[in-house]
This record gives C-alpha cells, structure tokens and sequence, in this order.
C-alpha cells in the first residue's frame, strides 16, 4: 500500500523567500494597475504609494515579530492561535480567494501582453496557455521553484532600475521628449482629481502592495526561518516602496498624467519615447514574465494555504496530502480548476475582467493585514521568550496600523465606483461566515 505523505519541505533559502515575497508583490498592480491609479490621482498617487508603503512596513514588523517567538507558525497558524477555529477559517479561505482572484488577473494580464506580439489571437487562448506554463513549474520540488522564482523575480528587479536610470535620463533631457517637471504641476496640479482621488487609488495601491505576506506562508518551508525571516522582512519592505515610488514619479514626469494610456501599460509607453530599437519589445517581455512571476507565487500560496486549512481542519483532509516531494497536488489541481474558470470569464468580458477583479484583492489584503496586526496584540502577552525583533512604539504603531487599514476598508465599502468589487467581496465574505459556522458544528457534533 502505497504511504500518504502529508508534510512539506524546508527547502527554500532565505534568498528564495525574500524573492517570492517580492514576485508576488511586483506584477499586474505595478506595471498595469499604475495606469489605473494615476488616472485616479494623477501625480498626488505618489503619496497612496508611500502611505501603503508605511502600513506594509508595521504589518511585516508584526509578521516578523510573531515569526522569530513562533518559528514554526505560517500566518494562518498565528490567527488561529490568536482566535480561534472560525476566525481562522473565514481569514484562510478569504487569503485562498484573494490569491485565485490574483492569478487570474495575473494570467489574463499576461495574455494580454501577448496580445502585444499576437493580436489576432483570442485573449482566452493565450492565456491558457500562460496558465499552463505557470503551473508546470509548482508541480516541482519546491526547491528548484524557489530557484525559478528567484530568477523570475529577478529579471523584474533589473527591469525596474532600468526603467528608472532610462526615465531619470529622459527627465534631464538626454532622450529628447517632452518629458518636464513641469508635469506634476500641470494639467490639473499635483491633486487634479482632490484628495478624494487618492484615496480611491489606496484600495489599487492595497492590491499592489499585496503579496509581502507570502513571507508568513513560506516560513514552514524555509530553512532557520527563526533567524532569517525578520532579516527579509527588513531588506523586502523598502526594496518594495523604492521600486514602486520611484517608477510612478518618473511615469509622471514622463508623461503627462492624463495621457497615460489605459490599454497598454505606461511602462512600455515611457521605453518607447526612448527611441532606442526594440525598447518596448523588450519591456513587454519583462511585463510578461513580471505578471507570469507574480501568478506563479500565487499558485504557491493558494496550494500551501489549502495545506494548512486542512491541517487546522477548516478544509477537506483532501488538501492536506503531498506528493513525496512535498507538493501540495489537490490544492495546485484546484486552482487549475479556478483558473480555468476565470479565464472562461475572461473569454465572456475581455476588456471588463481585469477592471473588475483588481478591486477584490484589495479587500481582502486589508482584512488579513488587519488580521496580521490584531493578531500581534492579543500574542505579545503569550510570549515566553523575548523576541529579538521587536515593533517599535507597540502597541501605538500596530493599533495605528489596524485603525488605518479599517479606514480604508470602510472607505471602500461606501465608494460607488467599487459596486461590484463591494458585493463580490461582501457575499463571499458572509458565505464564509456561514460556512465557519456549518463546519463548527459539524466538529462539535464529532467531539
């Protein structure tokens, strides 16, 4: 009789980790989603990006914190031990969710940049055939998809401070255009839309930043997490806030925000006012294989996240099996099932999904960041040793966190313009109340 295995391995390297973490963050929300936010904001998104930035900072300080007194403990285990069964659940699923809605924006995005090379082709099909790729990988060691995902996030890094070196020398007039500084004045000033503009464009800025948390699902996969992961935390959140800010104040400065285009992203428009031969080629690749990098964590996280709630007993015992090598194959063949799904909506509305989804994550991001925080307050006094690293300022920092994430989250809620994301998110959350409480039951009914 063939023996069941349930149990991953430790063999990401911090390295793998810390670029994991970044590939999920760095994908659709930047390099497509920026056109978005800008036509919000305009140049005044600068500071959407920089007030989500600070917020990530507190939220991976808690993660962090929580990682070193809890080594062994992947986020989902910390809100569990915090609160208990039902909350965890809710959380858990809402976290599995929020990744499907991901990959799929992720997957539709990069039939799109496809689309660039082959316009003749249905979005439907080249995306399929991206979803294929992306989930060849996660059916290896998870090792060797550390190593892939290193290099994958790898090429967007590089991308990313060449577009700023390029953008920097088109600002100070080494490529002729008519990029200004003039720019984050003119055309309606710095807020052209008002405050309330900004602030739209946090709920967007939320989706973007989303993804640094994958460092609290990958910690019971990575070796002497104890140690390493506080390190990563550090070093991930201002890498993330530089290569966000940076790139959107040169776009701005580059292009007059209302010219930038919603139909291809404003990163290929800026590569091409170089001039140089092939620039905007090259930038669609690196797009594609930016949002291909950022599907390929989501993966990764929808199948571990599946792993634990099985563990926990908040999903089907189904998911919690593995293959020898540690792979988590119901949870991949479930979000192949999803993906599928999406891209079936895709091929239904392809000029709609993208706008319609990239709301939703923004959601649910807040409510587990908000989870992450809430989670810290009730452990500290747990602790029975002290933590090496530690939140500054606790507990002001963290309920600061908490009160303004809430903000936000209602402020989305009340907006117009997020009906559908709003009733999408509100149904599926109070599906999953419901369903915390049926599975309750059925657990007491077992004792």
């Amino acid at each position: 009789m063939e023996k069941t295995h349930h149990d991953l391995q430790r063999g990401l390297l911090p390295r793998h980790v810390q670029f994991i973490a970044l590939a999920g963050m760095i994908g659709t929300g930047i390099f497509k989603g920026s056109s978005d936010t800008l036509n919000m904001a305009g140049p005044s998104v600068v500071i959407a990006y920089l007030i989500g930035g600070l917020l990530l900072f507190i939220v991976m300080a808690a993660l962090g914190e929580m990682a070193t007194v809890f080594p062994h403990l992947n986020v989902q285990h910390l809100i569990n031990k915090a609160f208990g069964f039902q909350l965890s659940f809710i959380v858990g699923w809402l976290y599995w969710f929020n990744w499907i809605i991901v990959i799929i924006v992720e997957i539709v995005a990069a039939g799109s940049f496809l689309q660039y090379w082959f316009p003749s082709v249905p979005l439907w099909l080249l995306s399929i055939l991206c979803a294929s790729v992306v989930i060849g990988i996660n059916l290896f060691q998870v090792k060797y998809y550390g190593e892939l995902e290193f290099w994958f996030a790898g090429i967007k890094i590089i991308t990313l401070i060449a577009f700023i070196i390029l953008g920097a020398l088109i600002l100070l007039g080494i490529f002729p255009s008519s990029a200004s500084f003039s720019n984050y004045t003119e055309h309606g000033g710095f807020f052209p839309q008002g405050i309330g503009g900004m602030l739209s464009a946090l709920l967007v800025v939320m989706f973007s930043y989303g993804g640094a948390e994958l460092i609290g699902v990958a910690v019971t996969e990575t070796k002497d997490s104890q140690r390493v992961i506080p390190k990563i935390i550090k070093g991930t959140v201002w890498r993330v806030i530089l290569f966000y800010v940076l790139p959107i104040l040169i776009i701005c400065g580059v292009i007059p925000w209302n010219q930038v285009s919603t139909e291809e992203s404003p990163f290929v428009q800026v590569f091409s006012l170089t001039g140089l031969p092939g620039a905007a080629d090259i930038m669609n690749f690196v797009l594609l294989t930016a949002v291909l990098s950022a599907a390929n964590s989501g993966i990764y996280a929808t199948s571990r996240t599946l792993f634990t709630l099985s563990q926990n007993g908040e999903a089907p015992k189904v998911f919690i099996k593995t293959t020898k090598k540690g792979i988590p194959l119901n949870g991949i063949f479930l979000t192949t099932l999803c993906i599928l799904f999406g891209v079936f909506l895709s091929y239904l509305t392809p000029h709609l999904i993208l706008s319609y989804l990239m709301a939703i994550p923004g959601f649910t991001v807040l409510l587990l960041w908000i989870s992450i925080c809430s989670a810290q307050l009730k452990l500290r006094k747990q602790y029975t040793d002290e933590p090496g690293f530690r939140v500054k300022w606790y507990p002001y920092t963290t309920i600061f966190a908490i009160i303004a994430l809430s903000f936000i989250f209602i402020a989305f809620i009340f907006n117009k313009q997020n009906i559908i994301g709003t009733t999408v998110c509100l149904v599926t959350v109070a599906v999953f109340i419901l369903l915390s409480f049926i599975v309750k039951q059925k657990k007491s009914a077992k004792k």
